[in-house]
């Protein structure tokens, strides 16, 4: 290990007062400012649920925020990373992945059946990395506090206790009632696990930060723990998000108002992967809308329909809510382009087929019929590292579906060359029109510069301006911005001595 005085893997545990104050952020800027300070660091999260997913190089699938992570440690992903993900296919059911396999799908009270195994599997993937790093950041779930699930709960205290790590209190000032989420989080816990908090980070400040200097003293002297620091709101960089909550409650658009040419992602229930669209939403010169409300959408120069976690369902609210003949109004009457990425590209088609119930009851819903393709849902899952081409420019993305899709018209779309490595000499996708209607299972399609200028093109806007640094080049550049905001506000050598004391010798902070 470089310039390191640790003495074997060492475990940090981030975790939150509440869902969405920032843990998955604040867990990712440690492991690039750890990583930066020649720590060879690796990212943890016992049990994630979403439907944000990744695929890592041996074929297995996990959450994006730890793929965000493993990134910023300069690491490919794996799926000791995060050995549990539960995809949401219903309010009350997921699909559960173990290992980067989906393995079944269960209730939350099937699920709960199955923790004692669970955690053994979660725990031996933990035992594994801390044998390969140096130093292990762990990312907590939803709040801490949850005095209901305590017992039951894998990805915060226990799992922290387990790795004998220290943890930092994430809190979110943003919401309000910053006070009472970190005194109110400390009086739910029992005297074992307060012990464990080692101080507080104070999320997504707004405003005069001297003026928050009274609040920290008052949390100080009321908890007798430290605030390590107060993270200002940032907006000139861009971190992919895991949850979906960040596309939610989006309204009506009106994009002949708008300064700027617009394309509409159709907000489906069960919305999968969304950040495949990041890379469009940053380009100067259009905007991007998740768009969920039926409208007009005459003035778009595109629609996409994104991945869905339950294709049929998602479909078939698509025909109850009236999108259907909205966008098939778009497409035949008004011209508009559209694509349809991994399950919105099996909604395009003609026929979704059940057989086996694999998403929930056994059957058949009819699709959009706007390409000329039918797909049976059927095992094993596909999840693929995909090298593709489409015409002379070359792309890397990635597959994670159930089912295949059989074509009977149009065109292919791109050129398989190799998948988890392994060449091959295959077609995916269907294209009508000259590319006015697209399907396509590859998500992270618009990662490749090349690429996202020729889809631009097809739309008639080959005059926005795609840079070359797009994907993970561009990522990786808001991941050293992170690290630096992270470093500019945050206490280092106060959180090091009271979370890591060991690698506080000889460091810079």
């Amino acid at each position: 290990m470089t310039d390191s005085t640790l003495k074997g893997a060492h475990c940090l545990a981030v975790l939150g007062t509440g869902s969405e104050v920032g843990k998955s952020v604040i867990a990712t800027a440690i492991c690039r400012v750890m990583q930066r300070r020649g720590i060879r660091v690796a990212p943890y999260k016992a049990q994630n649920m979403s439907n944000n997913s990744g695929v890592t190089p041996d074929g297995g699938e996990m959450g994006r925020a730890q793929i965000v992570q493993a990134e910023a440690c300069r690491l490919a992903p794996h799926v000791d990373m995060n050995p549990i993900l539960l995809k949401p296919t219903s309010d009350i059911g997921s699909q559960v992945v173990l290992l980067g396999r989906a393995i079944n799908n269960r209730t939350a009270a099937e699920y709960h059946g199955d923790k004692k195994y669970l955690l053994s599997q979660a725990t031996a993937a933990l035992d594994r990395l801390q044998e390969q790093y140096d130093m292990v950041v762990l990312e907590g779930a939803g709040s801490c506090a949850e005095v209901n699930l305590m017992d039951h709960d894998i990805v915060n205290f226990k799992m922290a206790a387990y790795a004998d790590a220290p943890v930092i209190l994430v809190a979110d000032i943003h919401r309000g009632g910053v006070f009472a989420q970190i005194v109110g989080t400390l009086q739910c816990l029992p005297a074992r696990y307060r012990e464990m908090i080692a101080g507080f980070v104070i999320n997504r400040f707004r405003g005069d930060i001297n003026l928050f200097a009274d609040g920290v003293r008052w949390l100080e002297n009321k908890t007798g723990k430290p605030v390590f620091g107060v993270l200002p709101w940032f907006s000139h960089f861009n971190i992919d998000s895991e949850d979906s909550v960040v596309i939610e409650n989006q309204g009506r658009v009106v994009p002949h108002l708008l300064d700027e040419p617009a394309i509409g992602v159709i907000r489906i229930p069960h919305i999968s992967n969304f950040t495949d669209f990041a890379p469009l939403g940053q380009l100067a010169g259009m905007q991007l809308h998740f768009v969920e409300k039926v409208q007009d959408l005459a003035h778009f120069k595109a629609v996409i329909l994104p991945g869905s976690k339950n294709t049929r369902y998602d479909l078939q609210w698509l025909h109850d809510t009236g999108w259907t003949d909205t966008i098939r109004t778009y497409c035949r009457e008004q011209g508009g382009a559209v694509l349809g990425i991994c399950g919105g590209y099996q909604m395009l088609g003609t026929a979704v087929h059940d057989p086996d119930g694999i998403e929930g009851q056994p059957g058949t819903t009819g699709g959009l019929a706007l390409l000329p393709v039918e797909t049976v849902l059927k095992a094993p899952k596909t999840t693929t590292l995909s090298h593709f081409a489409w015409d002379q420019d070359n792309g890397q993305g990635y597959e994670i579906h159930m089912g295949q899709t059989r074509v009977t018209g149009g065109e292919a779309l791109v050129r398989i060359l190799s998948r988890n490595s392994i060449r091959c000499r295959e077609i995916d996708g269907c294209m009508l029109e000259n590319g006015r209607i697209i399907g396509t299972y590859i998500h992270g399609l618009f990662d490749t510069p090349a690429i996202t200028r020729r889809w631009l093109k097809m739309i008639g806007l080959d005059s926005v301006v795609v840079s070359e640094l797009q994907g993970p080049a561009a990522r990786d550049q808001a991941y050293e911005l992170l690290a630096d905001h992270f470093q500019k506000y945050v206490d280092m050598h106060q959180l090091i001595q009271a979370c890591l004391p060991q690698t506080a010798a000889g460091r810079k902070t």
